[in-house]
């Protein structure tokens, strides 16, 4: 872990955060090159612009726990608060990091893009998935030139997201556990998931509201 000091590059896109015992804030900075209104082209470039930060309330100071993630968004702690569960937007895969060392090991590669993470307290989380792999964004992979002129293009010739509300359950090590599907799309890009006894509270980015799911 290092300080984040004057000469580091500025936070430019904080995202889903997690609160440990002593109060140290974890959270991710999803792209170190562009802000929040440009987050899909830090996805199309798809380069390791992301990190884990951690802010210490008592000195006021900010240390990098892991750096080098592609568009790192949701995150939270184990229950022991040995590990964070870390998702990766852009490569739809889920991480253990290590704490306090920050060593990171990759758990599952899902078949949708994984967004905020909240635990249950049991060991298990839940994941808000905004859309269903495409097929665009994946050709696009090997090709990191094309990716930098796809990510110039106005945003309606882009790829865009599916309209497909869909949340899954993993538990420490990445196993999915149980998924929840709405292909109707009437609730589509669930960004944020967060369980209250036997409900799911769902938030997105793009519908108006918050949605509940009963859970039996």
């Amino acid at each position: 872990m290092h300080e984040l000091t004057g000469t580091a590059p500025p936070v430019h896109l904080a995202d889903n955060a997690a609160v440990a015992g002593d109060g140290t804030v974890y959270f991710t900075d999803s792209s170190d090159r562009f802000p929040l209104s440009h987050w899909k082209r830090d996805l199309l470039e798809h380069r390791p612009n992301g990190r884990v930060l951690a802010y210490d309330r008592r000195t006021g100071r900010t240390d990098v726990v892991a750096d080098g993630f592609y568009f790192p968004n949701g995150l939270a702690l184990s229950p022991d608060e040995s590990a964070l569960m870390l998702a990766e937007t852009a490569t739809h895969r889920l991480l253990r990091v290590d704490l306090p060392g920050g060593r990171a090991t990759v758990l599952t590669d899902l078949p949708a893009y994984p967004d905020n993470v909240s635990g249950v307290g049991d060991g298990t989380y839940w994941v808000a998935l905004p859309s269903p792999r495409l097929r665009a964004m994946e050709r696009l992979l090997p090709h990191p030139r094309v990716r930098q002129i796809v990510a110039l293009l106005p945003d309606a010739v882009q790829p865009q997201p599916r309209r497909y509300g869909l949340v899954a359950l993993v538990d420490g090590k990445g196993r999915v556990l149980r998924t929840l599907h709405g292909p109707s799309g009437a609730y589509p890009m669930v960004t944020g998931v967060r369980q209250h006894g036997r409900h799911l509270w769902l938030g997105s980015l793009t519908a108006i509201g918050v949605a509940r799911v009963d859970l039996d």
